[in-house]
């Protein structure tokens, strides 16, 4: 029988169905990767905004983390929100060692504008847990937030993804020009060569949630082999189909259309 390829995300709910771990499941069904969950917040919120969190206790997280890792293996993971340091190092001490592809969205900032983590999990983030990454996807203030410098032109986007890796020690990462005016182009730095991912810009306030989608789609395809340039390829098509058939749905950004590939012969 052949192989199911399999990934999990470490992240935080999105009742509204549009982020968090909510799309990162949906993303990899649409993908046919078998998805798996361990949730670190409890997140009220919908296209608005955010109304409340309610973080999980750091045992509860061990414990979902040990379920999935002592039963059903998996070849690659991700994580999205991690609202602070104690579920950080839980998290880092459970993955350490497992020699498996590591993608992070370093989720600070919901869609919306609210903040999503506390400032000195900001700080751990950077110095413990992007040397462990396989790749980082952060878009513009998350890169200026990793980096502490400004990100205003190609070049500087350039810079901050050599940066991300030769200074924090992450193993490649993905800087996201989804902020910036024009072409929305995203520039990979994988430790040795840039590679650049351009498409058209949509006009469109139906975002949400689209930051989470990429990387899961990202460690999708990592899950069934594929190399990182070719993965981030596929997921950047995948991503802007899912926006270009984003919903209006809700009373503010609406979410990206996670089928869209029925719509275009995406693959």
């Amino acid at each position: 029988m052949k192989s199911i390829p399999c990934a999990l995300t470490i992240a935080g709910t999105d009742p509204s169905g549009g982020a968090g771990i909510q799309a990162d499941l949906k993303t990899f069904q649409e993908l046919k990767t078998y998805g798996m969950s361990v949730i670190t917040s409890v997140v009220a919120q919908n296209t608005t905004g955010v109304q409340n969190v309610h973080h999980l206790p750091v045992e509860m997280i061990e414990q979902q983390l040990d379920s999935v890792m002592t039963d059903i293996p998996f070849q690659a993971f991700k994580t999205g929100m991690i609202a602070n340091v104690d579920m950080m190092q839980a998290i880092a001490q459970k993955i350490i060692g497992l020699n498996i592809t590591y993608v992070m969205d370093p989720v600070m900032v919901a869609t919306s504008g609210d903040p999503l983590i506390a400032r000195d999990a900001r700080d751990y983030l950077r110095k413990k847990l992007l040397p462990m990454t396989s790749l980082v996807t952060p878009n513009i203030p998350e890169a200026e937030d990793i980096t502490g410098e400004k990100i205003e032109t190609l070049d500087d986007m350039k810079k901050a993804a050599n940066q991300i890796v030769h200074e924090f020690g992450a193993g490649a990462s993905l800087v996201k020009g989804g902020h910036l005016q024009g072409e929305a182009i995203d520039f990979l730095y994988d430790g040795s060569s840039i590679h650049t991912f351009s498409t058209k810009r949509i006009d469109t306030k139906n975002t949400h949630g689209t930051g989470c989608t990429y990387s899961a789609a990202i460690t999708a395809y990592l899950s069934q082999g594929d190399s990182l340039p070719v993965a981030v390829k596929k997921a950047k098509d995948y991503v802007t189909a899912a926006i270009r058939h984003s919903f209006s749905l809700g009373h503010g950004s609406g979410p990206a259309n996670h089928w869209a590939q029925h719509m275009e012969r995406v693959r």
